[in-house]
């Protein structure tokens, strides 16, 4: 059984909202180093690999519904390297955390997940309600900062900070992720 998750949260992004432009620069800097996280935890057989996505309010929408509309958007060069790969759980969400309305607890719970590793975007929104969620479900947090975008950089420090301090989130690059 997994004893780790990698989380990978609203990388299947159409860009066509108000900050997509500013978003879409600082996730072009950890699509490279989130997709070889992604390669990594593919090939273990103690991480379990999770996506979850907004659903953009979609409610008739899946998977691959979502998949489309982010290739479909104006940046799918952001999407097609990190596009879930099959077998991997795919949970579509409706509002800021992983874990609101979604199956991502019990699906932990059922792989017997300890420690819950968090990447995407947004590092102030999305990833720092999904990091709270986790601290306060006990879970153990990682947070590699170079495989989550913030759309204001001082605001993504700051919510580092605060799941560092916090949530007791460790934050490590990517590359060590699963060394401990």
């Amino acid at each position: 059984m997994a004893r780790s998750a990698l989380v990978v949260i609203d990388m299947l992004n159409p860009y066509d909202h108000q900050d997509a432009e500013q978003l879409g620069e600082r996730v072009a800097a950890i699509t490279e180093p989130l997709a070889r996280l992604v390669a990594r935890a593919r090939e273990r057989d103690d991480v379990e690999l999770v996506y979850v996505n907004d659903n953009y309010g979609d409610f008739a929408t899946d998977r691959h519904g979502i998949e489309a509309r982010a290739l479909n958007g104006r940046r799918p060069d952001l999407v097609e390297p990190i596009l879930p790969p099959p077998g991997c759980a795919f949970l579509p969400k409706v509002r800021h955390s992983a874990f609101f309305g979604t199956a991502l607890e019990y699906l932990l719970s059922r792989a017997q997940v300890e420690t819950v590793v968090l990447t995407g975007q947004v590092t102030e929104q999305c990833v720092l309600y999904s990091a709270l969620d986790a601290y306060v479900r006990h879970y153990a947090l990682i947070v590699p900062p170079d495989c989550v975008a913030a759309i204001h950089e001082d605001l993504g420090q700051a919510a580092l900070c605060m799941m560092e301090r916090n949530m007791s989130a460790r934050l490590t690059t990517s590359a060590d992720c699963f060394d401990r």
